[in-house]
């Protein structure tokens, strides 16, 4: 057997919530095309349908995003936590007041009590010199700078100098022209300087900071557009000043701080991390840092090191975190214990309470979300469900994690991704992807169980497609119920094997395993496939073949094949019912009407006909005309028409048609709808309810 195997390299996009399924994703063999092909495409399955394309589609990322705000956390899609802890709840020792060190100008993403207490609020740096001017040409008043900072007018006489804390709040003001404003600003000229306007005078640092346009080599500058960018959400922007800053100033704990901040805000969970990690080593007191990455680790659902870093010492835990971290903790033991007897209901309710509580970005959590949803038959969802992420983000998250469910963080990705992809019929990527596991982790039970699983489901596939090619269904559908009894939930199994009872004349066993393989996969289109074969052509069940083949057409709205399987049905149902059937033709293409005669007879016909009155150089009939053609292949058993009032008036003077482009639906030869220009989804939904 041929192993592809693929690498962690083919990992997925930065950030951490968007990338939470890439690297346990399937890989680029997809293509968006449904992976689980037939092994055998000669079959032959009694049907007028043919083996036909798939439909191509992208696969959503269902995935969370992390989002920062002023409270203690980040939050962002789930899933499993640290090493989890089967002993009693946290502990948390309360520790006495402290004051630890603050900085200014620090960006502040937790608010709690504890933390506006014990941490000294920021402030803004004051630009107590500048002597810079504006001159106010408008009209009306403007209020005077705070005291002990320099106006920015020329206020003073010629001569004389303005010394600091000399500034008070005026009385009265000066007017000049219309105008009228405070000491300190406004159109105040004096010894003879003539007025200018603000575009005279050229940028100044004030006018810089309103255009959040910033040169300055000072490091606190930078930090404080950064931090009127994050306080405006502009979290490229702040990120973008935080690592000039940083450039400059490299060793300044604060700034790494800040820049943490903006990477959560950009949901670069891994990277705030380490940014956080920078920020203690230079300052290993800085509160702040510590609180925040305590906030980042408890989002990621490592209950043990977020503790760590919420109670370091000197610092008074925040009661608010106390309660996530206990919390959180308390659904994971349950999530364990469930997950070890079997009880995926229960795993998976406790892993979403997990993620409510605050573990909301976890990959750990959504591996073992994706995990229970396999197991309860929901393949699409698992699929949805797995994690994406990096490796440099799984190095930093391994780094804090030992162990979960008894094997390393790393191996348990690989270890969830390989059923998955197992139950998708990948077979020769789940051996690769369980390789990887095992070399993580060679000791581990799990581990060692799924991967002889694989290698023996795998060799079962293989046996039974080279049976079926050999035409010994018989023998084939014993190998694939082998591995069938190894692997449960592979619906490509089942659904190979109904193939071999359809080559049987087992029409039941086919109904009855193609209906197992769309109990875990519901959108499995071969298998869907299969089951409306044998209920049309051998069971003669037309009600339930008919809902097979519109599910199909749903799938696959413009697939010619499935339309006309479609047809035959719809005939062989009226025909059972004791309806007319005469005339009833297959459509696919529109019939142009050259008389009276002729379109009485079509309209007379057994079942609907849609008539397109139009006038062949009219712009609105020309935009008509092929969605038209498109309702042909999708609603076969109606029978489209096409009728050129002005080549034949008689029709138009006998139907009353004078409006272009306009419809007419008939039964039996009596209108039954008219629409005037009407919208495609309007025209659609009409002929799809007289097609039936």
């Amino acid at each position: 057997m041929s192993q592809s195997k693929k690498t962690t390299s083919e990992l997925g996009p930065e950030t951490l919530s968007d990338r939470l399924r890439s690297s346990l994703t399937y890989g680029e063999e997809d293509n968006g095309v449904e992976v689980n092909k037939p092994d055998f495409r000669e079959l032959d399955l009694g049907s007028p349908l043919s083996l036909f394309r798939t439909r191509t589609g992208g696969r959503l990322s269902a995935t969370s995003t992390a989002t920062t705000t002023t409270s203690s956390s980040s939050s962002s899609s789930g899933s499993i936590s640290g090493r989890m802890s089967t002993g009693p709840n946290l502990n948390i020792p309360k520790k006495p007041d402290s004051n630890p060190k603050s900085y200014s100008g620090e960006l502040s993403v937790v608010s709690s009590a504890s933390t506006a207490r014990n941490a000294k609020p920021g402030h803004r740096r004051s630009h107590s010199s500048g002597s810079h001017s504006v001159v106010y040409t408008g009209t009306g008043s403007v209020s005077s700078p705070t005291g002990n900072v320099l106006p920015t007018g020329n206020i003073c006489p010629p001569g004389r100098s303005l010394k600091t804390g000399m500034v008070s709040r005026p009385t009265k003001t000066d007017v000049l022209r219309s105008g009228a404003g405070n000491y300190g600003h406004g159109s105040i000229m004096r010894g003879g300087i003539a007025s200018k306007s603000i575009a005279d005078i050229g940028p100044t640092r004030d006018s810089g900071r309103k255009m959040g346009v910033c040169n300055s080599n000072d490091p606190e500058e930078l930090k404080r557009m950064g931090n009127e960018n994050y306080k405006k959400g502009q979290f490229a922007e702040a990120l973008s000043f935080y690592e000039k800053a940083i450039a400059i100033s490299p060793r300044n704990a604060p700034y790494h701080c800040n820049r943490a901040a903006a990477l959560m805000g950009l949901k670069r969970l891994a990277e705030a991390v380490r940014e956080c990690e920078e920020a203690i080593r230079l300052d290993p007191e800085y509160a702040r840092a510590h609180h925040r990455l305590g906030s980042l680790l408890l989002s990621l659902g490592q209950v043990e090191n977020a503790q760590k870093q919420f109670c370091f010492p000197g610092h008074q835990p925040d009661p608010i975190e106390v309660q996530k971290l206990q919390s959180v903790e308390k659904h994971l033991i349950k999530c364990t214990d469930s997950r070890r007897v079997g009880d995926w209901r229960s795993t998976l309710r406790e892993v979403d309470a997990a993620i409510v509580s605050g573990a909301d970005a976890s990959p750990q959590l959504c591996a073992c979300r994706a995990e229970s949803l396999l197991k309860l038959h929901q393949l699409d969802d698992a699929f949805l469900a797995l994690p994406n992420i990096s490796k440099s983000e799984l190095r930093t998250i391994s780094q804090f994690q030992s162990k979960i469910f008894g094997m390393p963080f790393e191996a348990y990705l690989f270890f969830v991704r390989t059923q998955i992809e197992l139950a998708r019929g990948r077979f020769d990527s789940a051996l690769a992807t369980i390789e990887q596991a095992r070399q993580i982790d060679p000791q581990n039970a799990e581990i060692s169980i799924l991967l002889d699983n694989v290698r023996l489901v795998g060799r079962a596939r293989v046996r039974g497609n080279d049976l079926f090619k050999s035409e010994r269904f018989t023998e084939a559908c014993s190998a694939y119920g082998e591995g069938l009894r190894l692997d449960p939930l592979n619906p490509v199994l089942y659904c190979n094997r109904a193939a071999c009872w359809f080559k049987l004349g087992q029409w039941e066993q086919s109904v009855d395993d193609c209906n197992q393989a769309l109990r875990i996969q519901p959108n499995y289109m071969k298998a869907l496939l299969r089951k409306a074969a044998s209920n049309s052509k051998q069971l003669e069940r037309w009600s339930e073949a008919l809902r097979d083949y519109e599910l199909l057409r749903n799938e696959l709205p413009d697939d010619k094949e499935v339309a006309e399987s479609l047809f035959h049905v719809q005939v062989a149902l009226k025909k059972s019912r004791g309806e007319d059937v005469y005339n009833m033709k297959f459509g696919g293409e529109i019939e142009s009407v050259l008389g009276l005669e002729q379109f009485r007879a079509e309209i007379s016909s057994s079942g609907a006909s849609v008539v397109h009155f139009e006038v062949c150089s009219n712009v609105q009939c020309k935009h008509m005309s092929p969605f038209l053609e498109t309702l042909c292949i999708r609603y076969p058993s109606i029978n489209f028409l096409k009728v050129d009032i002005e080549e034949r008036p008689a029709i138009a003077n006998a139907e009353n048609v004078r409006i272009v482009p306009t419809i007419k639906i008939y039964r039996k030869g009596i209108r039954v709808k008219e629409m005037v220009c009407p919208s495609p989804e309007i025209l659609e939904s009409s002929v799809r309810h007289y097609s039936i």
